[in-house]
């Protein structure tokens, strides 16, 4: 996955087949077209010396029900 910044917009580029399934995933976890959309708010530290992986919890509603 490709991750580009510009000031405050982030681009997910994914790479293979699989990180755009992801990432569509993703995308129909935090939008919701009929009503506020889900944020994901980061979780802990992220330090790659220790641990190469960010972890972000989605909020605004429950994770796993359909957008």
């Amino acid at each position: 996955m490709k991750i580009v910044m510009d000031r405050n917009l982030v681009d997910l580029i994914p790479e293979t087949a699989a990180e755009t399934a992801a990432l569509e995933a993703l995308w129909r976890q935090v939008i919701d077209c009929l009503g506020p959309s889900r944020h994901l708010t980061p979780v802990g530290e992220y330090i790659p010396s220790k641990k190469n992986q960010a972890s972000f919890v989605i909020e605004g509603g429950e994770v796993g029900q359909p957008a």
